[in-house]
């Protein structure tokens, strides 16, 4: 257990939080959210101990440990791997130190025979003889095979060290652990095992992540640092934003009888307490439900773009036929044979393990590269808009304001306060739009580069990783723009929850051709025997 009081942090006339009073209890997990540069990784820091409050105290009970992810990969580069997660325990490793240090000396004292003992002791009651065997599980749970870990961190990749340094935060059952951003670099099938792992965890967790779909699976409650304080609401991500996008509407529907709302709300409650039944943490997560009064939800302030492609023209029903693309750089062939027809409707999402291979791919489709062999061809009622991983070009060295970068791309000559408005409803208002476009933020250029696709009217979208540097809310607008979308369109994206919810054709790239499926994402994953099928082609 962990309990914040009155806990308070500025930063010179800027006011992060004050006031803060939560109780973090055990057996469940806290999903920490709110917009960018609210303060949710400083709040984790102070939660930590790495910095500390200007004002209130955070207590845990007696003898209990905390464990943070670090984020400095670099840290142990001359450590084995096995030793960085044992060094997870503090207390343990240290003691694991003293008494090599003790059973190493030349001339061996009673003095030291009897530290050696009580040292062995505190060993025993620390788990210490399994201290090894945990490691090695947690390694091979999140993918690190067992020949790497007796390996020195520097000759791991950076998506294994990133691995490693999250085993060290999960290892010895903590008492308290805080995760800032725990899927990031991870592969499906390593968060997949970090989910079952945080769901089955009996202490407490407190977790910062943009990925909807992980908060859904772990979270029992949302810590909401919104408005300067941190309120805790029961449910995961879905329940909170749409709990408060309920509110928000029956607040400002001012003409609304009380009773309609107050039934409103309830049909609400009582839908998602009936789907809360259907998840891993079902019974625990029912009964947390079941106690919400409507007292509970609230509207929140936070804001959320307008993303809406509207297609200029009406698509036909020849698309796209890609025959036999292949495509080596370096001397490593990247695609292989490719070869699919996109039809009218279609909503492609591009997955695989090689993210070399899907930017190839969207590249080749939008003329930047030539493929070695095969061709492509697009139909012609279609007009293509295209997202690209890497939007620096657009930006680096461009002197011009957001409103003249935008008119670039503008096909109409829109009027200035055209411009402004649309603008606006992409989250820069005001004197925003007069700053230059090369001194934006990741998420402002990500947001700059989908306004440009709006206006360009396309029937056709593609979008390489899009959510990238995107904020919840970003990636929440952005999503359910395409949902909405009525034309066709490929992409590829990290977010389960973006691809099972836009998706509904799945083409996964991978060495030895591709798997086309006309289903679900999840459905995709589920299917056993397409899994193994994709695995030979990995072989």
């Amino acid at each position: 257990m962990i309990t914040v009081n009155n806990v308070g942090l500025r930063y010179g006339d800027r006011k992060l939080f004050e006031d803060v009073n939560i109780k973090f209890t055990p057996g469940n997990c806290y999903g920490l959210i709110g917009a960018n540069g609210a303060g949710k990784s400083t709040f984790l820091k102070i939660l930590s101990g790495e910095i500390e409050a200007q004002s209130g105290d955070v207590h845990m009970g007696p003898g209990e440990r905390l464990a943070v992810l670090k984020q400095d990969h670099f840290a142990f580069e001359e450590e084995e791997v096995l030793k960085v997660v044992i060094m997870g325990h503090e207390r343990l490793y240290q003691v694991m130190q003293e008494k090599d240090a003790i059973y190493m000396k030349e001339n061996f004292t009673d003095e030291d025979g009897m530290k050696a003992a009580e040292l062995e002791g505190e060993f025993a009651e620390l788990n210490g003889w399994e201290a090894e065997p945990e490691a090695s599980i947690l390694l091979k749970g999140l993918g690190i095979t067992e020949d790497l870990h007796t390996k020195k961190m520097a000759e791991l990749t950076g998506g294994d060290k990133v691995k490693v340094l999250l085993a060290q935060a999960l290892f010895g059952k903590p008492d308290v652990l805080l995760l800032d951003e725990p899927t990031n670099h991870l592969d499906l099938k390593a968060i997949k095992w970090l989910e079952e792992f945080l769901i089955n965890f009996e202490n407490t967790v407190i977790v910062v992540s943009h990925d909807r779909y992980f908060l859904n699976k772990v979270c029992t409650h949302i810590a909401d640092l919104d408005f300067g304080k941190i309120k805790v609401y029961i449910g995961n991500y879905d329940f909170w934003y749409e709990s408060s996008q309920l509110a928000l509407k029956l607040t400002q529907d001012a003409n609304k009888k009380k009773e309609e709302k107050i039934k409103e709300l309830q049909n609400f409650i009582a839908r998602f307490s009936a789907n809360a039944s259907k998840s891993s943490q079902a019974t625990s997560r029912k009964k947390l439900l079941d106690k919400i009064s409507l007292d509970d939800i609230q509207p929140s302030s936070r804001r959320y773009p307008y993303v809406g492609f509207t297609p200029e023209r009406e698509i036909g029903n020849d698309l796209l036929r890609v025959d036999g693309i292949s495509k080596t750089i370096d001397g490593i062939k990247i695609l292989d044979n490719v070869s699919f027809t996109m039809n009218k409707g279609d909503k492609i999402a591009f997955v695989g393990k090689d993210e070399i291979a899907k930017t190839t791919m969207f590249k080749i489709l939008a003329g930047e590269i030539e493929p070695d062999g095969g061709s492509f061809k697009w139909g012609v009622t279609t007009s293509q808009a295209y997202f690209p991983k890497d939007n620096a070009e657009f930006f680096e060295g461009v002197d011009l304001t957001l409103v003249d970068w935008l008119r670039q791309y503008s096909p109409n000559d829109q009027s200035e306060s055209f411009l402004r408005g649309f603008l606006g409803r992409m989250l820069f208002s005001g004197d925003e739009v007069t700053k230059k476009a090369s001194v934006l933020s990741g998420g402002e250029k990500v947001r700059c580069m989908l306004s440009k696709m709006m206006l360009s009217g396309s029937n056709v979208l593609m979008l390489d990783e899009p959510t990238n540097h995107l904020d919840l809310e970003s990636i929440t607008a952005l999503n359910n723009g395409l949902i909405a979308f009525k034309g066709s369109m490929i992409f590829s994206s990290h977010d389960h929850q973006f691809i099972q919810t836009v998706a509904n054709r799945i083409i996964e790239l991978t060495p030895k051709g591709t798997v086309d499926k006309q289903v679900s994402y999840d459905e995709y994953l589920e299917n056993s025997q397409l899994q193994k099928q994709v695995a030979e082609m990995y072989k």
